[in-house]
This record gives structure tokens, C-alpha cells and sequence, in this order.
């Protein structure tokens, strides 16, 4: 076959093909008039080296695999050399994962630095609480348990409630289509420079607010792919408050704010108090066409809820 059939075969240009014929990866057969000859040998190399470069293995490191099924093995990892190289990939991969950690830690210092050096303490004196990474979840979290406070709410109409969102519009709930739409519904976001109420991580189910917005966030796009209209976060902090946090975490969705609780008062939705405040226990609804059609409660962890929303969405299409 010519080269242009195979690289079509293969999934690749014919610019690669001839790529991985200078690095000798590829040794196709020659006509009496000089054009290539390729078979379906070189088809399956091709394909290989394509599998491997989307695993982050350069084009260079390929050989023992082609080599592997050059020697007749049906895959292209039967071989020690190649475990060898995925070893050598894993090994990469870790090092530069270690280096982007440590370049997160200074990052993380650098924004920390920033967001206090105007509350009047010193870099020196800065104090613990001042210092904390929202975007992490600590270990040994309490686990909240089902006490059956949303029990009551599939299958139960949306009120006619208008939100504010960060989006410089009020939201109507009970207009938001006949498609389905995600709210998530946390207690309290956690922000630089500000201090969460005294024994925040010992409430169950309190932490893990900017975790489980980040991972919403990174997975938003796959929530409308697996038939989400739209996606809200919803809490009782007031817009100016979900402004920061849309910015600081670059949100492509919006935060609504409810600072009167007031769907919690027309659907009944629980609620937790501390420090002097009332706050929403972490929940999520998926509403359709004006109807609640799913809840999950409790949520946890919250840094893996995105993840338990969009693999209902995939097993409940429309």
C-alpha cells in the first residue's frame, strides 16, 4: 500500500509516517521504481507508536515495542523491554508530578502571602488558620449519615423562588427549562484571609466546599455531554461572596445565593447551625422540567461528587 493508505489506516499524517522511517521504526519495502511498499506489519506499528505517544511515550522510546511485535508476540507489551519501558514512563511522569507539586506549594505560598499581606499580620506571625489549603480534603473527615431530611423531596415541584446569580441576573428556579439542570447546594466556601467557625472539620459534612466546586468545575463540560442543561452552586453567602469565589477558581458556571435560606424554607431542605449561623447541609438536585427528579444526600466525599452527578447522568439518559 502507498503511504498516504496507511497513514489514513493508522490514524496519522503522512508526515509522521515518514517521521518514524528516519528514526528507522519503520523499514517499508521498495518497488523496482523506488516507491514504498507498506504492508499490514507496518500498519499495526504505526497504530502502536499512535497508542503509545497518547500515554505520554515519546516516538524515540517506542522501539521495544515495535520490536516486540517485530519478534511475533501479539501484543506489543509481551516483552520485558517493554515493561521496562513503561517503567521508564512512570518514572518521568513522577518526577515531573513532584515538580509541579512543589511548584503548587509555592504557588499556594506566593497566594497566601498575597490575600494576607494586608491583614496586619506579619509573614513571621502569620498564624495557622491564616494558612489553610481549601482546595485540599484532610484525612479522617466525618462522614455525615442519611437522616432521611431529603427524603421527601424527589418528585416535588420547584418553587416559584428567584436567586441572585453571579452571573448579574436572578435565576428563576421553577423556570429553568425542560431539560435537566444541577444544583449543588453547600454550607460555607472557604476563602483566603478569612477564618471558618471554630471546629469547621469536626461537623460532619461541613468541609470540602472548594474541592467539590473545582470538581464540578473541571468536569462541566462532561456534565452537559451526559445531558445536564445547565449547572448551578448554591448557597446562603451573599453575591459579592460567590463573585470571589467564581473568580479565584475560574468557574465556567454560575453561584447563586440564597443569604434568606429561602428554598430551604419552601422545600424543607436541612440545615445546620454554627458560630451564629444557619448554613445548608451539602446536597445536589437534579431537577427537570420544574420537578425535582433526583437528590443525592448526604454528599460525601465532596471532592468526588462531580464524578457520582455525572455517572448518574450516563446511566439516566433521557
Amino acid at each position: 500500500m502507498q503511504i498516504s493508505e496507511l497513514a489514513r489506516r493508522a490514524g496519522v499524517t503522512t508526515k509522521a509516517v515518514r517521521y518514524y522511517e528516519s528514526l528507522g521504526l519503520l523499514t517499508p519495502r521498495r518497488l523496482p521504481n523506488g516507491y514504498r511498499d507498506y504492508d499490514e506489519h507496518d500498519v499495526r506499528l504505526t497504530q502502536e507508536i499512535r497508542a503509545l505517544g497518547s500515554l505520554g511515550i515519546p516516538v524515540e522510546d517506542t522501539r521495544p515495542f515495535l520490536e516486540c511485535l517485530t519478534a511475533g508476540h501479539r501484543h506489543a507489551d509481551d516483552c520485558p523491554a517493554s515493561l521496562a519501558g513503561y517503567r521508564d514512563a512512570i518514572d518521568e511522569l513522577t518526577q515531573r508530578i513532584e515538580g509541579l507539586t512543589a511548584r503548587r506549594a509555592v504557588l499556594v505560598a506566593h497566594l497566601q502571602r498575597a490575600a494576607h499581606r494586608s491583614s496586619g499580620v506579619s509573614p513571621g506571625e502569620q498564624r495557622e488558620d491564616l494558612m489553610t489549603d481549601f482546595t485540599t480534603m484532610p484525612a479522617d473527615l466525618p462522614v455525615p449519615e442519611d437522616d432521611g431530611a431529603a427524603a421527601h423531596l424527589v418528585g416535588t415541584k420547584v418553587p416559584h423562588l428567584e436567586l441572585q446569580g453571579t452571573g448579574g441576573k436572578a435565576v428563576r428556579l421553577d423556570a429553568l427549562g425542560a431539560g435537566r439542570t444541577v444544583i449543588y447546594i453547600y454550607p460555607l466556601t472557604g476563602r483566603p484571609g478569612v477564618d471558618l467557625p471554630d471546629g469547621w472539620d469536626s461537623i460532619p459534612g461541613a468541609r470540602g466546599c472548594t474541592p467539590q466546586a473545582c470538581g464540578f468545575r473541571d468536569h462541566f463540560r462532561d456534565l452537559l455531554a451526559a445531558g445536564a442543561d445547565s449547572v448551578f452552586g448554591l448557597s446562603s453567602q451573599d453575591t459579592a461572596y460567590q463573585h470571589e469565589v467564581v473568580e479565584r477558581l475560574h468557574l465556567p458556571f454560575e453561584m447563586l445565593s440564597d443569604p434568606a435560606r429561602s428554598l430551604a424554607q419552601q422545600l424543607g431542605l436541612p440545615t445546620f447551625e454554627t458560630a451564629g449561623l444557619t448554613l445548608y447541609k451539602r446536597l445536589t438536585l437534579i431537577i427537570r422540567d420544574g420537578v425535582i427528579e433526583h437528590v443525592f444526600y448526604p454528599v460525601f466525599p465532596p471532592n468526588e461528587h462531580a464524578e457520582q452527578v455525572l455517572a448518574w447522568l450516563r446511566k439516566s439518559p433521557l
